[in-house]
């Protein structure tokens, strides 16, 4: 099967493969923002503007999840989220970039849309860490978890104390770019 981040490269010259990386996602990222607002036009309108942004942003996608890019878009989708509310727009972005004309969502954004926000990010660190290669998962979870030292990660990664710590590195720098969101402006 391909993967999330073939799709992805594939993509600047195959418009299909775009389209099969939304045909993974567009249900969830839909239910995600249909959850969040509550308002079927407004979690439309969401979902194509999480997607218009993953195609605009596609060429600066980097790999950290060993081919997934479903971090990537839900954590588009979460700031567009955050964004709509304090913004207050939804439609009207997405029609000014693609040159439409477009009626203003019916829905206004309101705080409710953001309450319980912090079970997402929940959800998020879990996918995050559980995308992790198995020894910066190992590495992560014994420092940051357990307060083990890095001669005991060492042992039982079976590799030197530098080596565990590299791998505490690499990991917790892999969890910040999955969890830290876009700067969209």
């Amino acid at each position: 099967m391909t993967t999330d981040a073939e799709l992805l490269e594939r993509s600047s010259h195959d418009p299909g493969a775009f389209r099969e990386l939304y045909e993974r996602y567009a249900e969830r990222i839909h239910a995600f923002h249909r959850s969040r607002t509550r308002d079927p036009d407004a979690a439309l309108d969401l979902t194509a503007e999480t997607f218009a942004q993953a195609w605009e942003n596609r060429r600066s996608f980097a790999d950290q999840r060993e081919g997934s890019c479903g971090p990537w878009l839900f954590g588009i989708a979460r700031n567009l989220l955050l964004r709509s509310v304090r913004d207050g727009r939804l439609a009207r972005e997405a029609s000014r970039r693609l040159h439409l004309t477009v009626r203003d969502a019916q829905v206004a954004p309101g705080p409710e849309w953001i309450d319980g926000l912090d079970e997402s990010i929940e959800v998020a660190l879990a996918e995050a860490l559980d995308g992790l290669p198995r020894a910066q998962y190992l590495a992560v979870t014994g420092r940051v978890l357990r307060d083990e030292s890095y001669d005991g990660i060492a042992r039982e990664l079976d590799c030197s104390p530098g080596a565990a710590r590299i791998r505490v590195s690499r990991g917790l720098a892999a969890l910040r770019t999955a969890l830290t969101p876009e700067r969209n402006s």
